[in-house]
């Protein structure tokens, strides 16, 4: 083995094997088990959010294929309907193009090449993060199998009557022309107004004052709402309102939802351009008015429609002064013209939450359109009834309450798209607006007996990209089609997603599931048994990963290393304000002055492991990745010792295995307690995968690799190795290679490619064989090797020589210095432990001889350490000079005594605390604490030293 652990030489080489090998795909035996990737959007690249979520993933998988199960990682990306328009329409306005140019066919062969040329960056990614995925089962929510399955589930969801076409209140984007769904909206707080304008009441007798946020809607008011039990209002109720400008007389009405203490408690009610006002509207059966175009301008003509009849529609002419004018545009000037009518009563700066599309960046309007819409509700029954009889289990199970609040008020589903790219509605339609609905127009004709001289036009709408999502478990193993993986590999076991997703796709999938899908016995499957629900990637300080922030971390730059330059290029590019460039890039070499080294995969995934507490978010911290790249050197090094024992030794694998167990002649005491540890290891980390605590696996092998076995097993075995007999150390060497290659099992889900590379190395003396670590089976708890009598007089002996080195530390007495012990108090059961383990003690602890006190012998002067009964004794004569000790102390103590007011004073400072940072007032805080501590132990230190 290289003497230094680089990551860099051995992953994608590993990787590549693997692949190459087929060691991803299902074998074909076992207990299947299955797990669906959440499909990346074809235009993305990862982010920390990824990583995470990729490598509890492939812990899970890794995990369960050796086991023995027969596992598939199904792998596919989305085709991210907007996002990916828009990459191509950028490209096409490079060239002073648009998609109209081109026409919808041209286009979407533009997108397809897109696809080819760039669309696998995300897929290149998931390699870099070492996830096993079954690559030969790749799948894309466009491909010809999953259209079809699309197709297929339009075509009997619209027979089956859960999907209809109606006009409804829709998110709509006024610069990418589509609805959009609730996901893609992005609401952050602004800084706005709040306007309080007079409408007049139609009697003459006075006005009401109402306040709106958006005066440009105002042409569309049907009604003004005030709340049943207001007093000032109560005897306005049934009057009416002159609506200003358009002079429209609108009713006063009473309604839970306004709102007495806000504004004037007058709200007006625009049931077309208002998700609240919709409701209102509805309960009031007031007319809705549509005042704007598609690109949110004043249309000329007014559309005005009923509850009972959307179709029902008929003009009302826009005051010509704002027809055509943009919203915004429309919004100034009602402002200046009600001033000018004296109906303006004040405006008042406001803060509030614009809701702005998270892809085009322009507000998102309230918009009534006609739009296709699954009947949700009717979906939604049985998919709650499976969450409450336990066929699908939330981890962590709080999660189920957010499902119940989203699923027992869910409204129908809004699935059509204005876009081009994506699954087109299987729609057409004759002359008159009539609607057909089959797989494709030769079927319609049939379906719906039309002769081919009636002529059919197809919908021009997509359908949304969450559609193809929900039917993601089972269209990517051939439905509709019975396929043999289908019926292998469904129900799936776990999903792994973040709780922001929980109603968008993890509710979708398991309504379209449960309506699809049925077991032999007709009842309805489910798409999973567990949903694992992880938090947010956050950094350091707590905060959301944003570029806006300029705090985001790509994986694969932890992985790879950055430069500060790069780094900062990176974090900037395509910022339009160079104020805010300049913030991050300021922000960005302060954090990372030298940039972020090389940490390899296997670092970056344990630290995502050793943070999954369940559900919370994960605040990330780049000390913890530098903390587990020193881990894996810890590995690589324990493992280049081993085998420089081993090699070439008899270590008990030839002419086959020996088996271990208590009673083998040779296997020493060190021997005996590691492989008792080794076991109860294994329980612990096989209880935390079942229970989903990847951080509980992560710390259980943590502890016991640096703890037990490098810092511990390894000196003790050094000490056989040099000074026992032939069995003896056979025994060892035996227990060095055996216990380094569970190790290497153990840790294989959470560190693959370390364990694999050392593993290659190690499998041949521990008597292992097969290609790679990846298909040999997960340790198992071997009971008969728990020994709580190794255990315990280990403990003893480490306690003992702890005791030791305590005592040196704190007298500063060399490590090298052989010293003296004496020993008082002990029992039968100690003197014993003391003779069979002297050999240990005396050259861990670098004592030059250990004697028990004489009864009645009295002590000398001695530093002192407890272990229960006994007192074990260091002479201080000769060892150290005791006045030089005393002033090295003193000095540290006045060093100390001298920063603390200076601490202590800035932490008492209202200013300092008022306007410092939280996560800087914390670090003062733990600063502070740490010397009081330090100041403690340097004064007892004297103490003891003085009274010498």
């Amino acid at each position: 083995m290289d003497k230094t652990y680089d990551p860099h030489a051995i992953e994608q080489r590993l990787y590549q094997n693997w692949e190459n090998q087929g060691y991803f795909a299902p074998r074909g035996e076992g207990k299947p088990y299955s797990i669906m990737i959440p499909p990346p959007n074809v235009t993305g690249s990862l982010h920390m959010g990824h990583g995470f979520n990729n490598t509890i993933m492939d812990a899970l998988i890794r995990y369960h294929r050796m086991l023995g199960d027969n596992t598939l990682w199904q792998v596919g990306t989305d085709h991210a309907g907007i996002a990916t328009q828009m990459v191509v329409e950028r490209q096409l306005a490079a060239q002073n193009l648009t998609r109209l140019d081109l026409g919808r066919e041209k286009f979407l062969e533009k997108v397809w090449d897109w696809k080819a040329e760039s669309g696998g960056t995300i897929t290149r990614q998931l390699r870099r993060l070492g996830s096993s995925v079954d690559w030969s089962r790749e799948r894309f929510t466009m491909d010809e199998g999953l259209s079809r399955a699309v197709q297929e589930a339009f075509v009997r969801l619209y027979d089956d009557g859960l999907i209809y076409r109606g006009k409804r209140l829709v998110n709509w984007d006024p610069k990418l022309h589509t609805a959009i769904s609730d996901l893609e909206v992005v609401s952050e707080e602004e800084q706005g107004s709040l306007w309080h304008f007079r409408y007049p009441l139609a009697d003459g007798s006075g006005h009401l004052v109402v306040a709106t946020t958006r005066p440009e809607t105002m042409l569309g008011d049907t009604a003004v709402a005030v709340h049943p039990e207001d007093e000032r209002y109560k005897h306005l109720i049934g009057k009416t309102v002159k609506l200003p400008i358009t002079e429209r007389e609108i009713p006063i009405v009473a309604d839970d939802y306004v709102d007495p203490e806000f504004g004037t408690g007058c709200v007006k009610i625009t049931p077309a351009h208002d998700f609240n006002d919709y409701e209102v509207g509805k309960r009031h059966n007031l007319p809705l008015i549509n005042v704007f175009d598609r690109d949110a301008r004043i249309l000329h003509e007014f559309t005005v429609l009923t509850f009972e009849n959307y179709a029902g529609t008929h003009g009302e002419k826009a005051p010509e002064r704002y027809a055509g004018l943009d919203r915004f545009e429309a919004r100034k000037l009602i402002v200046a013209e009600l001033e000018s009518l004296e109906l303006l009563e004040k405006i008042d700066p406001h803060t509030l939450k614009v809701p702005r599309g998270d892809r085009s960046g322009v507000v998102v309007e309230p918009w009534l359109t006609d739009q296709w819409y699954v009947n949700a509700r009717e979906l939604a029954k049985p998919a709650i009834e499976a969450v409450e009889k336990g066929d699908i289990r939330f981890v962590p199970q709080q999660y189920e309450n957010l499902y119940f609040a989203w699923m027992r008020d869910i409204q129908d589903w809004c699935i059509s798209r204005q876009l081009w790219w994506g699954h087109r509605i299987p729609a057409w339609y004759d002359e008159q607006g009539k609607v057909y609905v089959g797989r494709n127009e030769a079927e319609v004709r049939e379906k719906y007996s039309l002769n081919g001289d009636f002529a059919l036009r197809q919908d021009e709408d997509v359908l949304d990209t969450w559609f193809s999502s929900a039917l993601w478990t089972f269209s990517t193993l051939g439905w509709p089609d019975q396929t043999p993986e289908l019926q292998t590999f469904h129900p799936t076991n776990v999903l792994v997603t973040g709780f922001d997703i929980i109603f968008f796709w993890v509710a979708r999938m398991v309504m379209m599931t449960m309506h699809f899908m049925k077991h032999p016995d007709g009842t309805p499957q489910v798409p999973f048994k567990v949903v694992y629900v992880h938090g947010l990637v956050r950094d350091g300080e707590g905060q959301k990963m944003s570029k806006s922030k300029g705090n985001v971390l790509d994986p694969l730059d932890l992985i790879d290393g950055i430069s500060l330059d790069d780094l900062v290029a990176k974090r900037t590019s395509g910022l339009m304000q160079p104020q805010m460039a300049e913030k991050i890039g300021k922000r960005t070499r302060k954090e990372f002055p030298d940039g972020i080294a090389a940490y390899g995969t296997d670092a970056l995934r344990f630290t995502f492991a050793s943070l999954a507490a369940t559900g919370r978010d994960i605040k990330f911290d780049m000390g913890r990745v530098e903390g587990y790249r020193n881990f894996c050197n810890k590995l690589w090094n324990a493992a280049r010792y081993v085998l420089m024992n081993t090699e070439g030794h008899d270590c008990g694998q030839l002419p086959s295995p020996q088996p271990l167990s208590q009673g083998e002649r040779g296997l020493s005491l060190p021997d005996r307690w590691i492989l008792s540890r080794l076991q109860l290891t294994a329980r612990s980390v096989a209880e935390a995968f079942e229970g989903y605590r990847f951080d509980l696996a992560a710390q259980a092998i943590y502890e016991f690799t640096w703890n037990e076995y490098c810092d511990w097993y390894l000196e003790l075995a050094k000490v056989v190795l040099n000074q026992g007999d032939e069995a003896g150390r056979r025994g060892t060497r035996q227990t060095l290679v055996r216990v380094l290659e569970s190790l290497l099992r153990l840790t294989h889900p959470l560190m693959p490619y370390i364990t694999e590379e050392i593993w290659q190395r190690v499998a041949p003396l521990a008597g292992a064989t097969g290609p790679s670590l990846m298909l040999q089976a997960y340790p198992q708890t071997d009971e008969s090797l728990i020994d709580e009598a190794a255990e315990t007089e280990i403990a003893w002996v480490m306690n003992f020589i702890l005791g030791v080195r305590r005592i040196r530390g704190e007298m500063n007495i060399a490590p090298s210095k052989r010293i003296p012990v004496l020993l008082e108090n002990g029992g039968a059961q100690e003197r014993q432990w003391l003779d069979d383990n002297r050999s240990l003690i005396l050259d861990l602890a670098r004592v030059e001889e250990i004697r028990w006190l004489d009864a009645g012998e009295p002590a000398p002067e001695s530093a002192i350490a407890l272990l229960g009964e006994l007192r074990i004794l260091i002479p201080m004569r000769g060892l150290i000079d005791k006045d030089a000790e005393l002033a090295r102390l003193n000095k540290e103590i006045q060093r100390i005594e001298k920063d603390l007011p200076r601490i202590e004073g800035k932490l008492s400072d209202p200013a300092f605390i008022g306007k410092a940072p939280p996560q800087v007032v914390e670090k003062e805080q733990a600063k502070l604490a740490e010397l009081r501590a330090s100041l403690q132990q340097l004064k007892d230190q004297a103490v003891r030293i003085g009274a010498l």
